[in-house]
């Protein structure tokens, strides 16, 4: 079985490497995750039941995926997708840039923060309300902060592939339903395991309420992820909903100096009982089973190829592809790296309710999220 997904061209057999192709011979992360079903270590109980379509559980500082349930599976993202939204923008946008929303952004439906078409926002405000209300409009902001829908969109899907999250497809930056718009657990886990590198993804998701800018002072935005504060441990991430994707949620929590991730796909009602259960579960087997894949690292980024007739030190023309071979290319930037998840991303140097009724105004609805 090959990782050959539908919409991605395999690798090209020849030429320079091309970021974007997943490798057509393998399964990313091992090939165990392959499967449909659920796909769990012996040796130890087995994790959980959840009502979720799909599900994965996995060590954030090794890497090893500890259990799951179609982890492959294309599902759609709803606000999970906001994740990658995060992890794309942060290292671009300067958080202390004040940005004006457009009348688009502030119009954008679903669930909002509220707001305004006036330049009294940082992009720090905007990505606390993206991760922390879910604010549909903050993604619409932000993207244009980032020059334009489509090229924050293109910034998005290309962040994937680098993050060799093959299953996503973003077609939207708050994760509304679009045609097409799509992820996978196994996806999301790696998304958020290059959130968790971050330190300002980790404020974000760990803040439980903030005060957000008004045109007359400031209301109070509280974090939509109810473990937060009650689950030991719990460093949020992200939870959404619609009515198409139905429930999702990625989850992290530390304890006693080891992450485990937790992401549930297509969920038919509460799962917040259900994934602290999951949780627990990781913790109790991490270290005691055998993994059944990997998180794996960010692909290497490809290499161009020397210039026809370029020469090498001591004037020898270099040899068609010297480039591409020399130092090793294609090792992950995570081989030899610290088991900690911020020196596992960041080696890869990539650059690539709520209190809100206090303020914000009636708008149309599509339910977006819980």
């Amino acid at each position: 079985m090959t990782t050959a997904l539908a919409g991605v061209p395999p690798a090209q057999a020849s030429g320079p490497a091309r970021l974007g192709a997943p490798p057509a011979d393998r399964v990313i992360g091992g090939e165990r995750l392959a499967g449909r079903g659920l796909i769990a270590p012996q040796g130890v109980p087995a994790p959980p039941k959840t009502e979720a379509s799909a599900f994965l559980i996995a060590d954030a500082d090794t890497g090893a995926v500890l259990a799951a349930k179609d982890p492959h599976g294309h599902y759609m993202p709803a606000s999970t997708l906001k994740t990658l939204t995060a992890v794309t923008l942060i290292p671009k946008l300067d958080k202390d840039r004040v940005i004006k929303p457009s009348k688009w952004a502030c119009d954008e439906e679903g669930s909002a923060v509220g707001l305004v078409p006036k330049p009294i926002y940082k992009v720090h405000d905007l990505m606390r309300a993206l991760l922390m209300v879910s604010g549909n409009d903050a993604a619409d902001a932000l993207a244009e902060a980032n020059g334009s829908l489509r090229e924050t969109l293109a910034d998005m899907n290309e962040r994937a592939r680098q993050l060799q999250a093959y299953d996503t497809v973003a077609k939207s930056p708050n994760g509304l339903d679009r045609p097409g718009q799509r992820s996978s657990p196994y996806d999301l886990a790696l998304i958020a395991r290059a959130g968790l590198a971050m330190p300002d993804f980790r404020e974000y998701i760990s803040t439980k309420t903030a005060d957000f800018p008004a045109p007359k002072g400031h209301y109070e935005i509280a974090n939509h992820n109810k473990l937060l504060g009650r689950y030991k441990g719990m460093m949020g991430v992200k939870n959404g909903w619609t009515t198409k994707a139905l429930g999702s949620f990625v989850g992290a929590a530390k304890r006693d100096g080891h992450t485990i991730i937790v992401v549930i796909m297509h969920h038919p009602g509460g799962f917040w009982e259900e994934v602290a259960k999951l949780l627990d579960w990781g913790f109790e087997v991490r270290g005691k089973a055998a993994p059944v894949g990997e998180l794996v690292g960010p692909a290497p980024s490809p290499t161009p190829s020397p210039p026809a007739g370029a020469v090498r030190a001591g004037g020898t023309p270099a040899p068609p592809g010297a480039a591409r071979n020399a130092g090793g290319a294609g090792k992950s930037a995570w081989q030899g790296a610290a088991p900690g998840v911020a020196a596992a991303v960041l080696g890869a140097g990539v650059a690539g309710g709520v209190a809100l009724l206090m303020y914000g105004r009636l708008r149309r609805r599509r339910r977006d999220e819980e």
